[in-house]
């Protein structure tokens, strides 16, 4: 059962739901992973992983909107996170993505994103959507730049250091 008000998405082969007790230890690990989450938030304990889920769950109940737990179709896995964030401190909504260990190089983040950007525009209302990407994250970089979006400034982010900011194409030039 979801821990929030998340509406369920779907693509081809994706299920983009709110966050669920059994995603915990899956967000944990990831988010402990030093090499996979520092662009995203690493933490080097279990608890302070924790409490990013928590904070993660408390987003929708405050905005309306935050990360979606991604699922594969074909296996019921939790295989990433996707989705609107905005927390005090942010310069503007972003749309992230990570995707967990294992499920690299299926197109799941670029599916996702893809889906969220549209559900963003279309049922939220957003006219821009921005990528907050930290420098030396080429992978998320040209996930960025397959979504059409483009760096348009850097600045220096409370938790995440010196980041760049990616602009995503206004809703008219993806909703077609």
């Amino acid at each position: 059962m979801s821990l929030t008000n998340a509406p369920r998405l779907e693509t081809e082969n994706l299920i983009l739901r709110g966050p669920e007790d059994r995603d915990m230890d899956h967000v944990i690990a990831f988010m402990m992973n030093e090499e996979r989450a520092k662009g995203f938030g690493y933490y080097d304990n279990r608890p302070q992983a924790w409490r990013w889920q928590a904070l993660s769950i408390g987003h929708w109940h405050i905005h309306g909107y935050g990360y979606f737990t991604i699922e594969t179709k074909d296996s019921g896995q939790p295989a990433g996170l996707c989705g609107i964030w905005n927390p005090e401190g942010w310069p503007e909504p972003e749309m992230g993505w990570v995707v967990f260990d294992g499920f690299e190089g299926r197109g799941i983040a670029f599916e996702a994103a893809t889906r969220v950007r549209q559900w963003a525009y279309q049922d939220l209302g957003f006219t821009t959507l921005t990528s907050n990407i930290v420098p030396d994250n080429t992978r998320s970089q040209a996930l960025a730049k397959r979504l059409g979006a483009a760096p348009e400034k850097t600045y220096d982010n409370a938790n995440m250091g010196v980041t760049e900011m990616w602009r995503h194409p206004a809703p008219a030039e993806v909703l077609k």
